[in-house]
């Protein structure tokens, strides 16, 4: 009798955005998203207390310790690694580069936010920080282009 081979895992995998303020885009896409900034004060407390993470890689976030140059937000529902704070399911991370964004991004995000409530969502989103950069028709469907506080495109559905 032949065997079938097992499924092969799903990759795990999160999208990692370029910031010149990496704090400040976690809150704005967890505000947009409605997700929750990922809590890594456990782990760099072990890492520092272990002399592995010098003091100047941390700062304080809300009253926490979170690493300098690099952020996650996560979605509220998925699972995540209590002792480290690390989501284990949808996540952006944010990590701090020292350049400007220059050039169109080639992957962005789309916000679908239900029928209805496109207009709606932009406002919020604007009250953000956000800014809308075009308003699109076509025979395909309508859409709003942003741009997230550091110019970074993303549209709502």
């Amino acid at each position: 009798m032949t065997q079938t081979p097992a499924s092969p895992t799903p990759v795990h995998w999160k999208l990692v955005i370029d910031a010149n303020d990496p704090h400040a885009q976690a809150d704005f896409w967890a505000a947009a998203l409605r997700y929750e900034v990922e809590d890594n004060s456990a782990l760099i407390g072990k890492l520092l207390g272990f002399g592995a993470l010098p003091e100047e890689a941390t700062v304080d976030f809300h009253g926490r310790r979170a690493f300098r140059d690099l952020i996650a937000v996560r979605h509220p529902e998925d699972p995540y690694d209590e002792e480290s704070g690390t989501g284990l399911g949808r996540r952006l991370l944010f990590q701090r580069v020292p350049e400007a964004k220059t050039v169109k991004n080639r992957l962005h995000l789309d916000l679908h936010p239900g029928e209805g409530r496109r207009d709606e969502e932009v406002a919020r989103l604007e009250g953000l920080g956000a800014s809308v950069l075009r308003r699109v028709k076509e025979q395909g469907g309508e859409w709003v282009v942003m741009a997230d506080p550091e110019g970074n495109e993303f549209c709502v559905q």
